[in-house]
Parts: structure tokens; sequence; C-alpha cells
């Protein structure tokens, strides 16, 4: 997490990202809504019908949620889209921080449901990747990766590394319309995951005595 950010009510909204307070923590508690969210963030406005059939769940179900996140502020209806017969919905914004530590001590079970939420996401879109891999164009296949390091970080190291990993990951072209309409020949989507998992029950690799 990073610096904490208090906010007295509601999703606080600074330009394109919204910083989690405990109603909007509640709000996104749930794997479906930061499915449904993440959804609309990467393939811009759709319908609960065609967004169910992505999740496996049913239309219902992802009406029922997308109406919850639209009273939380996450999400909103595209008028411009929808009709009589069919709902459109769109994302308010392209990024979520949960920054207030606060907030995490007085809402743990919804952290938690929350973050464990992210995770399960970043798995199935990890194998997505792993599944499709032997299809992928030969310029494309030498760009995956998967690697692990193992530090030994004192806490502000660790906090000095993510500043430093957003840093170079901020120099490079976003995903937003905007950028993909100037974006050069040959430019796709890629999405970048890091992870920081502290490991404090890990012992100091032993030596032996000479």
């Amino acid at each position: 997490m990073t610096d904490a950010l208090e906010r007295p009510d509601g999703p606080a909204v600074e330009g394109e990202t919204v910083v989690l307070d405990a109603k909007g923590l509640r709000a996104l508690a749930h794997p479906v809504r930061v499915q449904l969210v993440g959804l609309l963030r990467k393939y811009g406005p759709s319908t609960a019908t065609r967004l169910a059939e992505r999740l496996g769940v049913n239309s219902g179900t992802a009406s029922y949620h997308l109406r919850q996140l639209g009273a939380a502020g996450f999400v909103e209806e595209d008028t411009e889209r929808g009709n009589a017969r069919e709902r459109w919905w769109r994302s308010v914004h392209r990024k979520t921080h949960l920054s207030d530590r606060q907030v995490v001590d007085q809402e743990p079970e919804a952290a938690l449901a929350y973050l464990q939420s992210v995770a399960a996401t970043y798995t199935l879109r990890t194998q997505q990747t792993l599944n499709g891999l032997q299809t992928l164009p030969d310029a494309w296949r030498g760009t995956f990766d998967m690697s692990d390091w193992a530090l030994r970080l004192t806490p502000g190291e660790a906090v000095a590394l993510r500043r430093e990993l957003g840093e170079v990951i901020a120099r490079y072209r976003r995903d937003t319309p905007e950028e993909a309409a100037s974006a050069p020949e040959g430019a796709e989507r890629v999405g970048v995951i890091s992870h920081i998992l502290p490991e404090l029950d890990t012992p100091a690799t032993e030596t032996e005595s000479p």
C-alpha cells in the first residue's frame, strides 16, 4: 500500500483513480464485482448479458452486482448506448488504490476478500495467457515472462522497490483509447502484474561453521 489517503465518505476519485475508503472496500469485497469492474475497464462498455457470458454466471447475477457497483460509484449507465430493452454499463475510473491502512484495519474481512479476489483474477489472467502461449506469434512468445527473486529487505527498502518499479512501468505507453489511437504499428495490450510478498517466517540461509 502507498501512503494513507483518508477520505470522509464514498470512494475518492482523483482523475482516473479511485482511492478505496471503507464503503468502497465493502462494495468491492466480492469476486464477481472485482471481475466486472476489470472487464469494463479492459473491454469498454457492455451489458449485463455479455458480461455474464464472459464470467460464466447468469445475467441476473451480473445485473445485480452491476447495480450494487453503480450505487457505490464504481460503474455507471452508458446512456448513449442503452435503450429500453438493454442497459449498458461503463467503468467510472481506470485504476483502484487501496492505500489507507486505517481502512484495512477497520474492515479486515472486506480487505481480505477484496485482495483475494484481485489475486484470483491475476491468476486467471496468467493462466489464460499460458493457455494461448503456443499460438502467439513468434515475436510475442519471447515477451512472456514469469520470474521470481528472493530478496532480503527492510520495510523501507521494500517500499522503495515498489515505487521504483512503478516509475519504470510509468515510462511506457498506457493502454487507453487515446494512447492506442497514436500507438505505433504492432503495439498490443500487455499486462504487467507485480507482487511484493513479505515472507517474515523465512530464516536467513544458514552457513556452515569453519
